[in-house]
């Protein structure tokens, strides 16, 4: 069976839902869109308009929870790579959004570039659980540099692409763009190869032209991710209980707001609430108390019966080494165990302010290890060697026996890339690798092949033309 974890009862569920309903009746949440507004009162909500708060009764969010589909496909540029939600197995989100790296060559850190973005989806595309991919935080010359950021990963990666959308104008750009890829305007709903995060602005407050835009983006079918971030005893309050029932009533805010402008449109119930250090006032990632809240939400988009998105792989430290594998680790393993969907976050160190290569490659063998244990123990007929206990006998071994030859090349037993499993002699002979030290030669074998699955130069001609006629509409 599945090895699984638990971090709210069926008792506590329904607790975090009955508090998220009070928090959305009792004190409603900020909406900076008249659209939205508009649209929330003309379905039941209690509207201020003078404020902008939006009351949401319990009648309208069981609507929405009605016609939220429950699943659907994130289509991939190449199809092979498509996504099935909800999955069968925890799937990774490049975080890509650092704006720092740690330069591959001299090892220091620096202000991450275009380049550093195209190899960091270069080798994400080749991670064995790689599944979708953000776009980068870096700068571009153009002053509307989310269009270039989200066409360009399709010229470098084959995978789903997830980002954000600022402003409504950007919103026909992509679709073009989106069009120019797949061929049509009925592959753009159908395939579905895009996708954005929502990130209400904790506590309780939506942002307006993300908002207006996402209202218009739902017309073209693409998925929307649900993604709150109250960080508990900052922009939330200071208990894991209450900030997680803010996240989830954030969440549910935006769920309502959506369904009631398309019932039907694909949302990834996602969360990546932060815990707060209390010496600085800094967001914390890598904490025990992130993961619990990211894992808890995960069970209530399953309580919805909801796909879902969590943040984890996550690390507060500032470089490679011992703080972040152990960090990493442990937040990702309960996501895991947890039966998540997706969990966003490889690659990223410093609080997600950094990217490196060789931390993207290490992350992958952290996501094979947390796998395998999600995987558990086959107690089936097939796996039971009595007859090879007989046969070998008190005192006897079982290295020549044939299904002892079958499973060192079976997925029972993991043979990692990046660890190192020789004796100390040979670990010495060889000049004591690490982690890293591995993870960098699989980098340069990566970077210095073909790219697999490269678009073709007639639609990579086609995206430019788009961006240019973007940075000039857009900037004037």
């Amino acid at each position: 069976m599945l090895t699984q974890a638990q971090f709210l009862s069926s008792e506590e569920q329904q607790v975090i839902h009955d508090e998220s309903i009070r928090i959305l009746e009792e004190v409603g949440a900020l909406f900076h869109s008249k659209k939205a507004l508009g649209i929330l009162a003309k379905n039941g909500a209690k509207v201020d308009h003078e404020s902008g708060i939006a009351r949401i009764p319990a009648e309208m969010l069981n609507q929405a929870l009605h016609t939220a589909p429950k699943s659907f496909v994130c289509g991939a540029r190449a199809p092979e790579r498509d996504f099935a939600l909800p999955s069968t197995y925890s799937g990774y989100v490049l975080d890509n959004g650092g704006i720092f790296t740690r330069d591959f060559n001299t090892g220091e850190r620096r202000k991450a570039n275009e380049q550093d973005h195209h190899e960091f989806l270069r080798v994400f595309d080749e991670m064995k659980l790689a599944s979708m991919v953000w776009g980068t935080s870096v700068q571009t010359p153009s002053l509307y540099n989310t269009i270039r950021t989200i066409l360009t990963s399709y010229m470098h990666s084959s995978l789903h692409i997830q980002d954000e959308l600022g402003h409504p104008a950007e919103v026909p750009y992509i679709i073009e763009g989106l069009e120019a890829i797949l061929g049509s305007a009925d592959a753009v709903k159908e395939r579905k190869v895009f996708s954005v995060v929502y990130c209400p602005l904790a506590p309780l407050a939506h942002e307006g032209h993300m908002c207006d835009a996402y209202l218009d983006l739902i017309e073209y079918e693409q998925p929307i991710c649900l993604f709150p971030m109250p960080c508990a005893g900052s922009t939330g309050p200071a208990s894991v209980f209450s900030n997680i029932a803010l996240g989830n009533a954030e969440a549910l805010s935006s769920l309502v707001l959506f369904q009631m402008a398309r019932p039907g449109c694909p949302l990834i119930f996602g969360d990546a609430s932060g815990s707060t250090e209390f010496y600085t006032g800094g967001f914390l990632e890598g904490s025990p108390e992130m993961v619990l809240q990211t894992a808890a939400r995960g069970e209530m988009a399953r309580f919805y019966g909801l796909p879902n998105e969590q943040a984890g792989c996550l690390t507060d430290a500032k470089e490679h080494g011992p703080q972040a594998i152990m960090e990493k680790m442990a937040t990702t393993l309960p996501l895991v165990m947890n039966g998540v969907d997706l969990v966003q976050g490889p690659g990223a160190l410093e609080t997600s302010n950094m990217m490196t290569l060789e931390q993207i490659v290490v992350d992958d063998e952290i996501a094979c290890f947390c796998k395998r244990i999600r995987d558990g123990i086959d107690v089936s007929a097939a796996k039971n060697y009595f007859d090879d206990i007989k046969e070998v006998k008190p005192g006897g071994q079982f290295l020549m026996q044939m299904n002892t030859a079958k499973a060192c090349r079976s997925a029972e037993f993991m043979a990692p890339t990046l660890c190192d499993r020789s004796t100390y002699e040979k670990w010495d002979e060889i000049g004591r690798p690490d982690m890293y030290d591995k993870a960098k030669e699989r980098v340069e074998e990566i970077l210095a092949s073909p790219q697999k699955d490269p678009l073709p130069d007639e639609v990579i001609g086609k995206l430019d033309d788009i961006m240019r006629r973007a940075d000039e509409a857009l900037e004037e």
